[in-house]
């Protein structure tokens, strides 16, 4: 039995494919023998692992890892949608095992781990226990970091569910990395524009650019987007620049505001607050990548359209 109500957030640490067995395979077993909902949404090579030893039990869901966590916006709304419904239907308890990507598997940490901050409070409502196994062998220092202080729980392999020490100890999430295009110059730089401007700057320098018409759309959206929001809720100047490739295109707003202080800006719908709406919600369901956090520069929102996100 877990030692809490409401949603139990709990990592793992593991340097072997034993060791991970060693964790997830009785954490799940656990939930089968009380009669839980238990899923599992882990990379291929985990999920693999976990179908040999636990066998063809159809009591586990098995959520695909790739399409769960293709963007944090969408797993926060798509979980909430399955614990909701689990819970409707009067699971006093759910299981979930999952691999949240981070560029141990080649993807930015970013946003994800915002994801890890955010799911605290918006999975806080559900009788729900969540184990985030990382493995040591691929996962960065940094990100390893992040996950220390933003999960309340640790499991070993002896089977101990432990309090974490680090848990909130320092700031939440280590520092956004610039985008690879940011190398060089921006082919866009505005100061304090309207977004007007903005969307007809953009309009004009990605017109040579290999994207979708939804991805081109959607960049001038992005940009239109943050720098309302710079003007709108940071402190100025705003500065917006544009940078692209042959089938990419990164644009970022900066002021020297604070940023947002709920971490759930952007990775939940509000219009509860000042600092995050609908419209950076949407920059979640529909890009490739978006950024948002504090430097030496100030406060930037990043946001990356078409190839396959940041590089």
């Amino acid at each position: 039995m877990r030692p809490t109500t409401g949603f139990y957030h709990e990592t793992a640490f593991y340097d072997s494919d034993d060791d991970f067995l060693a964790i997830a395979v009785p954490f799940v077993e656990g939930g089968l023998r009380a009669g839980q909902p238990t899923l599992i949404a882990c990379a291929e090579k985990n999920t693999t692992l976990l179908r040999d030893a636990l066998g063809d039990d159809g009591a586990v869901t098995y959520l695909p890892g790739a399409d769960q966590y293709a963007r944090p916006a969408d797993a926060i709304a798509s979980y909430r949608d399955i614990f909701g419904g689990l819970a409707q239907g009067g699971a006093t308890e759910i299981r979930t095992v999952g691999d949240v990507p981070h560029p141990g598997f080649g993807v930015p940490w970013d946003w994800w781990g915002r994801y890890e901050h955010a799911v605290n409070q918006a999975f806080a409502e559900f009788p729900l226990w969540g184990l985030c196994p990382y493995d040591t062998r691929i996962t960065p220092a940094d990100v390893l970091a992040d996950v220390a202080r933003t999960h309340e729980y640790v499991a070993t392999t002896a089977g101990d569910h432990l309090p974490n020490p680090d848990f909130g100890n320092g700031p939440p999430l280590s520092r956004p990395v610039p985008d690879v295009l940011e190398q060089g110059p921006p082919l866009v730089f505005l100061v304090d524009p309207t977004p007007a401007a903005v969307r007809e700057a953009v309009n004009a320098s990605i017109s040579g650019i290999r994207l979708s018409e939804d991805d081109a759309h959607d960049v001038v959206y992005a940009a239109s987007e943050i720098v309302t929001n710079g003007l709108s809720h940071g402190v100025g100047p705003v500065r917006f620049r544009l940078w692209a490739d042959g089938s990419r295109v990164v644009v970022t707003a900066t002021d020297q505001g604070s940023g947002p202080a709920d971490p759930m800006a952007g990775l939940m719908p509000t219009t509860a607050t000042r600092s995050a709406g609908l419209g950076l919600w949407i920059l979640h369901r529909t890009c490739d990548y978006v950024s948002m956090g504090r430097d030496e520069d100030g406060f930037t929102v990043r946001v990356s359209v078409g190839g396959s996100g940041q590089r």
